[in-house]
């Protein structure tokens, strides 16, 4: 979203504190670097539930009708599970009147504790091939899964067509899904079941280099006999059916306890085994399954020299060796001696603190993006609202303060002190006070020159203005200046400014008439960036601008400005005395004199024909300086003010309206847009790509419509709008990270010191600025 900050005076960097600020500066750089890594590790959370809820990198295609050519004839017409023992291919039968039950694409938090509690009153065991996203993100239940003696294989990690991917993706799907085991139970897996597979007789000339691989570190790829079809949720008594096994065959009989609705599968589930049993089946799981097969032969020498029984894993490998060359144990063999556990192996080591670390990261992210997610829809519903708010009440502001018959009051017509603070200005004061000469106003000018070493006093004596004094005194800052200028005043209202700014020559004249009114006791002008003609440049003028003909506007109408801008105010010179004059206390004084105005019961508002141009920072490094301290000096200012919030009458009425909005809508809302763009990205890539990109195109188009109104206010040029798209990609990014770091400094109990921006003396006349 967009997000607009007040014009600010510019800080003057004492001289004797060189050596100090630029200690200043090297501690914030772990700060900066705090800030983002901050940014990082959400950012990097969100990918993490992207990538384990939506495929990112895969695909959903599914490979059909290719040749099998390539594929052995006693394989197609083999058994449901394919070993690798030796390095040939071998397929094995479930035993005559056994029932293997396999479960496909869990855990799931519903379906799966349903069915896990039909397996066990029913006192059978199940094999479930699990997707290693989902184990991530269902750790318990996979634990109980083990825990109640059922067997666990490998469904892949994102549920992809390994027949699609390279080998670099197979490796990750097996691993990674390897990994949330160890990290969900402690155990390692050597069973498979690829995704969209069914009978051997489907393998083709694609998969099968797959299923090779993957037999070849160990795996045991488990394929199907008989089908529920369950997925299609064609109704319990066909599920029942089409999962029977035909003329007391034994069958790996696939169900699915995830992947959608699965009311039907549990509720034929426990009908079924009850049937099944009835008929005189028994009920195994693949690896019991392996092991009566091999059990004729359990003493002896199996095909190819391999000895059966316990120095076998399922997939033809020692106990004491997992697949991909991770070692283990062997698993705890459920119900004893029968082996229907002969699968798990006990991770260790690396593979088992990695699990663990996977498990508790996904973990975070199950609980943080979620809840992101309503905190910046809360976010996102805020800044429309506030948009929508400006509109209405700008233009309420623009037609009650443009009406023919709108006045102040009396003409103010008394002569006002005009006070330059300046140090290390030579590029531009000339160009201020030639600005200010052209008055239409009567004026006095009162130049502070606060210890410059480059002539700026020099300068402003030699245009021999008589209307000009030269007040000299050691570099002491900007708020030590302006307060030395007011004291040097000769009249009741002062008008402050910065060195760099030029005046039009009706100004003060606009600036000073809401003085007419006695409850006004500062008058915020209309600041300009003169430098537009460069892309940061026009960016800026861009938030300028909306900045002040919406932002101030409204806050004018709610009688709560949080900030008379230092290019361009006016004050009640016995008002600012009486608040004890610009304080030195934060690094905003602008925004510090504002609310103690508020404080004192004086009403401030915005005079939007008072127009001074100023020059914009013209490079990103001191742009990033002048924001940050702005930022940084605007919280200083609101804590230094925080018993306004239960103060009463015009104190409490900042406190408890003007403080919020700022507090929302300048720290808040700013410091959580960055997420908000990283969500977008986020839903773009893991949900909807088109819907995302809609969404954030109506919001930039409500943006502009913002922009282009406060440009018709201001009679601005539209040109400068077609930087708006770029603006939101880059600049306000910045300016995110700006705050965040401000943030960051302000939490951690940092300082900022002043700092001196570099001037080109290039914004001149109002009418070249224009």
């Amino acid at each position: 979203m967009a997000t607009t900050t007040p014009s600010r005076g510019r800080r003057r960097a004492p001289s004797r504190m060189t050596r100090a600020a630029g200690k200043a500066a090297a501690l914030q750089k772990p700060r900066v670097i705090l800030a983002l890594l901050l940014l990082l590790a959400l950012t990097s959370v969100m990918l993490l539930d992207g990538y384990l809820r939506a495929e990112v990198g895969g695909d959903e295609r599914v490979r059909s009708n290719a040749s099998s050519s390539k594929v052995p004839d006693d394989v197609l017409d083999g058994g449901p599970i394919l070993s690798f023992r030796g390095g040939q291919a071998q397929t094995r039968s479930v035993p005559d009147k056994t029932i293997a039950l396999t479960f496909d694409d869990g855990p799931n938090p519903t379906w799966t504790p349903q069915i896990l509690d039909i397996l066990e009153e029913n006192d059978v065991p199940g094999t479930f091939f699990v997707v290693g996203s989902m184990v991530s993100r269902y750790p318990d239940i996979v634990n109980d899964l083990v825990d109640q003696g059922n067997e666990i294989g490998i469904h892949t990690f994102t549920h992809v067509d390994l027949s699609y991917q390279s080998d670099a993706r197979i490796k990750r799907e097996m691993d990674q899904t390897q990994l949330a085991l160890a990290g969900a139970a402690g155990i390692t897996t050597t069973l498979f079941r690829a995704p969209y597979s069914s009978e051997t007789d489907a393998i083709d000339n694609y998969s099968w280099p797959v299923y090779k691989k993957l037999g070849e570190e160990g795996y045991t790829s488990v394929f199907v006999d008989t089908d529920s079809d369950d997925w299609k949720r064609p109704g319990v008594s066909k599920i029942i059916k089409w999962a029977t096994p035909s003329k007391n065959k034994g069958a790996s009989v696939l169900f699915h306890d995830a992947g959608g609705e699965r009311s039907q599968t549990v509720a034929a589930l426990g009908t079924y085994i009850k049937k099944m049993k009835a008929k005189g089946y028994t009920f195994t799981t693949i690896s019991g399954a392996i092991q009566q097969t091999d059990s004729p032969q359990a003493n002896g020498q199996q095909p190819g020299g391999e000895q059966a029984g316990g120095e076998q894993a399922a997939g033809g490998q020692s106990a004491g060796e997992a697949p991909g060359g991770q070692q283990g144990q062997q698993g705890r063999q459920a119900g004893g001696a029968d082996g229907l556990q002969a699968a798990h192996r006990t991770a260790t080591g690396t593979t088992l603190y990695e699990g663990k670390a996977l498990v508790a990261a996904v973990t975070v992210a199950e609980w943080t993006v979620p809840g992101l997610a309503t905190g910046l829809a809360v976010v996102g519903v805020a800044v429309m609202g506030r948009f929508g708010m400006m509109l209405i009440l700008a233009r309420r502001h623009y037609r009650q303060r443009n009406r023919r018959r709108f006045s102040w009051g009396p003409a103010v017509t008394r002569p006002v002190s005009v006070i330059v603070p300046a140090y290390n200005e030579k590029e531009c004061i000339a160009n201020t006070l030639r600005s200010l000469a052209r008055s239409t106003h009567p004026i006095e000018i009162i130049v502070v020159d606060d210890g410059s070493t480059d002539g700026t006093k020099e300068i402003a004596e030699a245009l021999g203005m008589p209307n000009v004094r030269v007040v000299r005194q050691e570099n002491a800052g900007k708020p030590a200046a302006l307060n030395n200028g007011v004291r040097h005043a000769g009249h009741d209202i002062v008008v402050m400014m910065d060195g760099d700014t030029v005046f039009e020559a009706d100004t003060v004249r606009q600036l000073v008439q809401p003085f007419a009114d006695p409850d006004v006791g500062a008058v915020a002008g209309n600041a300009k960036v003169g430098n537009r003609d460069t892309v940061i440049g026009a960016w800026q003028h861009i938030e300028y601008v909306m900045g002040f003909n919406l932002d101030r506007r409204m806050y004018d109408l709610l009688r709560c400005m949080p900030t008379i801008p230092g290019a361009i105010g006016a004050f009640r010179r016995e008002a600012v005395l009486a608040v004890g004059g610009m304080s030195e206390d934060t690094l905003a004084e602008d925004t510090d004199i504002t609310i103690a105005m508020h404080r004192q019961g004086r009403r401030v508002v915005y005079q939007e024909h008072a127009r001074a141009w100023t020059e914009a920072p013209g490079s990103l490094k001191q742009l990033w300086s002048q924001r940050y301290r702005w930022s940084y000096g605007t919280m200083q200012a609101l804590w230094k003010h925080r018993k306004s919030l239960t103060d009463k009458g015009p104190s409490g009425r900042f406190g408890r309206v003007g403080m919020p909005l700022v507090v929302i809508f300048q720290i808040v809302t700013p410091v959580f847009a960055p997420l908000i763009d990283v969500f977008t990205v986020y839903s773009m890539i893991f949900i909807d790509f088109k819907a995302s990109l809609l969404a954030w195109l109506a919001v930039l188009c409500v943006q502009l419509v913002c922009a282009a109104y406060a440009f018709r206010l201001d009679r601005e040029k539209y040109r400068y709008l077609l930087m708006m798209p770029l603006q939101q990609l880059v600049y306000r990014q910045m300016m995110y990270l700006v705050l965040i770091h401000s943030c960051v400094t302000a939490l951690t109990g940092g300082r900022l010191r002043w700092q001196k921006l570099k001037r080109t003396g290039e914004v001149g006349t109002p009418a070249g600025a224009g």
